[in-house]
């Protein structure tokens, strides 16, 4: 069964093996930038193939210059990124807004209603000032390089998720910063905190009830082993920030510097296709595979944010907020 869902992945991405596309012309020089790109996803999301066929454009385009090599799962976080011991990663909004607190803007409760907004803020404004702040901290954040993760749902094994008080008590692994955790806490929640790799096993073994992530993560993680439902709460947004390390960045020329961000706009946007697709088409897999679904009551989810928001607001900063609600339209 993991063969065939890989290869319907392969079939409807239209992803070429070993980007057979990308032929770089002359005599291939010895690399002057051997570099490393970092994430957790497995190597059949749509992020890994998109970022392994980008990479080998910007080693095709610079002619062997530029030759980054993609590793998974690796200790630590954007500290290593302000280090210049890690190069490349890419992380969710509240994974780097530790460092800048404005990133969670991207994964405020209930504001984008859609990708296309979230990609015309990230695209835009917003995006431009999460980048400066990022910036100040010693990130480069790539521009037009937020790659997509999706909507985020809950899935749960004891009972289905119909309002927000079916959470009152509920054990539930919720990702992000204290901030966005404590928005599940203000529903009643037992907010439990584990690193997404971890999630499969504390659900099999009941350490947890439920999880919060979008429908792709349920199915590359295989969730739906170990879930017996799945509720439509499109609660939150996250997608995955391409980030740099400012002081390696730096000390590449400019000339490579365009090709890693020409190349970055071109396969995110086509990782958002992919992702997007996947998680329109995934009820249908996810159901295949004995998940029961239900649209959750989302007046309910939405009856805390008044006395919520203003305690997120100033969280993120008012100027993250403002710039959000420029594409969300007012919020609270």
């Amino acid at each position: 069964m993991a063969q065939s869902r890989i290869t319907r992945r392969e079939a409807g991405l239209g992803l070429a093996a070993a980007s057979t596309v990308f032929i770089a012309t002359g005599q291939a020089r010895a690399a002057e930038f051997t570099l490393q790109h970092n994430h957790n996803l497995p190597v059949e999301s749509p992020l890994h193939k998109r970022a392994a066929e980008m990479w080998a454009a910007v080693k095709a385009e610079t002619n062997g210059r530029v030759d980054v090599q993609i590793t998974r799962g690796g200790d630590g976080g954007a500290d290593k990124l302000v280090s210049g011991e890690l190069t490349f990663m890419t992380l969710a909004g509240n994974g780097l807004a530790s460092l800048v607190p404005s990133f969670d803007v991207q994964a405020t409760p209930y504001s984008f209603k859609n990708p296309a907004q979230v990609y015309a803020a990230l695209d835009g404004e917003l995006g431009t000032y999460l980048r400066q702040e990022a910036r100040a901290k010693g990130i480069y954040a790539i521009p037009g390089g937020c790659f997509e993760n999706g909507m985020h749902q809950i899935t749960s094994t004891s009972k289905p998720v119909r309002t927000a008080s079916d959470l009152r008590g509920m054990k539930i692994r919720v990702p992000g910063t204290p901030f966005y955790q404590d928005y599940f806490k203000a529903l009643g929640a037992d907010v439990q905190i584990m690193n997404l790799t971890r999630v499969y096993d504390a659900l099999k073994s009941g350490q947890v009830d439920a999880q919060d992530d979008p429908w792709d993560v349920v199915e590359l993680f295989k969730f739906y082993e170990v879930q017996k439902y799945a509720s439509v709460t499109d609660h939150s947004w996250s997608g995955y920030n391409m980030l740099a390390s400012l002081k390696v960045w730096q000390s590449m020329p400019t000339d490579l510097q365009r090709v890693i961000e020409t190349n970055a706009k071109k396969f995110v946007a086509l990782q958002r296709a992919d992702t997007d697709a996947l998680n329109d088409q995934l009820r249908l897999d996810l159901e295949h595979h004995g998940m029961m679904f239900n649209n959750a009551d989302l007046p309910s989810f939405r009856a805390v944010l008044p006395s919520y928001y203003p305690r997120w607001k100033e969280h993120v900063g008012s100027r993250a907020w403002t710039l959000l609600e420029q594409y969300t339209g007012r919020l609270g």
